[in-house]
């Protein structure tokens, strides 16, 4: 079966299930549904991103697309200059997966993520391409033309975030997830005046994410601590996620940053109708923070897709998911960990405090438990578990959450429980894990 559109782009195993061949025929279905004529084109670090790379361009000439390579760089900086220059973007990556997976992501024009509705006609029109031919795709190895400055205007975007404030006095070490953030983000914080020390800054195609970025951040917690480190920032490997570390090694996830932010932006009078915007996956106690600095949550599915979709449909300035999305959007188009973490080490400066200090304010998390139940296939719906949701709700009242959602991209039921206490969300989580497993497993 071949691989379909998730919550953010196409994502396989490498040169199998996302093969040559699939990535040829997606780029001219992509390049046929888009009707663009000019793509610009990045890539991570893994060892399959030059040639997927080359035949995602192959398929989109197909379709009488130019393509432009941008070489290694975020995603982030593909939307950016989508945005400056008017064009689509296209991303290889599989973002924070392990090496040996990869991945495409697409941008309209403006560097706006595909609509539902251009998803699926993209994914129609790759369906007929893969069942009705075997593309060729000799051409793929043929090379692209490359950009003149593929960093230059997304690195100056950055520092100018900033409206002309530096970093002098902070000392942050950067992860760099030996992935995309290698080729801007200690270029932007030393630019900015930063003392900046770097861990996983090596790729070798195949240690990206492996042990480090913002899905593994232990061994960026040392190092900031042994160092006497203001801030540490892990990137993942596209670097449009950020996971942050405070002076005493402890974790600063996405929905502690947006706490911060919220009340940061809403003080200066820069937060929108005074509203954050979350996805379901974000925790109550985030929601309950907000509720006592009077900033309201706007909430969406899962998927930094739909935080944008609700950002620009309310006029709102800033949302994200836990896992460190953030979008900034009167500065972005998309989630950018580059830009975040500037922001978040301007926010600590301006402050004058400890950012244990600020981030230990900010919110209190529930413990949140989170099962992932394999399935036989995702269901249409989940109404078969209502009565047995709307019991563990009840007894854990107002202080509890449950949340329970097929995965997008994968055949499992994600199972998420919060509660004042990790022994009561874990105990409700087993037994609503147990019952998907009855009902579909």
């Amino acid at each position: 079966m071949a691989l379909r559109f998730g919550t953010d782009g196409v994502r396989g195993v490498a040169l199998t299930e996302l093969s040559v061949e699939f990535v040829v025929a997606l780029g001219q279905a992509a390049g046929e549904v888009l009707g663009i004529d000019r793509w610009v084109l990045g890539r991570d670090t893994r060892e399959s991103g030059p040639e997927l790379a080359r035949a995602l361009g192959a398929g989109a000439r197909l379709a009488g697309v130019e393509v432009i390579d941008l070489g290694v760089v975020p995603s982030p900086a593909v939307a950016h200059l989508s945005a400056i220059e008017g064009c689509g973007g296209a991303m290889i990556s599989a973002s924070h997966n392990p090496w040996s997976d990869n991945g495409v992501k697409l941008f309209a024009p403006g560097g706006q993520k595909l609509s539902d509705e251009v998803q699926e006609a993209v994914q129609g029109r790759l369906d007929e391409l893969l069942s009705t031919s075997k593309p060729d795709h000799s051409t793929a190895l043929a090379p692209l033309a490359s950009h003149r400055d593929p960093l230059g205007a997304y690195s100056a975007s950055v520092v100018d975030a900033l409206e002309g404030r530096d970093l002098s006095g902070l000392h942050v070490v950067l992860d760099c997830a030996n992935g995309a953030a290698v080729s801007v983000a200690e270029a932007v914080f030393s630019r900015l005046g930063a003392a900046v020390d770097v861990l996983h800054a090596r790729p070798d195609g195949r240690n990206i994410n492996d042990g480090c970025g913002s899905t593994h951040p232990e061994s960026l917690q040392a190092a900031v601590a042994d160092r006497g480190a203001d801030l540490g920032l892990a990137f993942d490997g596209d670097a449009d996620r950020l996971i942050g570390v405070d002076d005493t090694g402890e974790l600063i996830d996405g929905d502690r940053l947006m706490a911060l932010f919220a009340v940061d932006l809403r003080d200066r009078g820069r937060l929108a109708h005074d509203t954050l915007v979350v996805t379901v996956m974000s925790n109550l106690g985030l929601r309950q923070a907000m509720g006592r600095a009077g900033v309201r949550i706007e909430e969406t599915p899962v998927g930094d897709r739909s935080v944008l979709e609700a950002l620009d449909l309310g006029g709102f300035d800033l949302g994200g998911e836990q896992s460190g999305h953030l979008i900034f959007r009167r500065l972005a188009t998309t989630g950018d960990g580059v830009m975040s973490g500037v922001l978040f080490a301007d926010l600590l400066r301006r402050s004058g405090r400890p950012a244990s200090e600020l981030s230990a304010e900010a919110m209190t998390t529930l413990p949140q438990v989170l099962l992932n139940v394999e399935v036989a296939a995702r269901p249409a719906d989940l109404s078969d578990l209502d009565s047995e949701v709307a019991t563990v709700e009840n007894e854990l009242g107002g202080d509890g959450r449950v949340l329970i959602r097929p995965s997008g991209t994968e055949p499992l039921i994600r199972v998420m429980v919060e509660a004042t206490s990790d022994e009561a969300a874990r105990s409700a989580a087993t037994r609503l894990a147990t019952r998907v497993s009855e009902l579909y497993g």
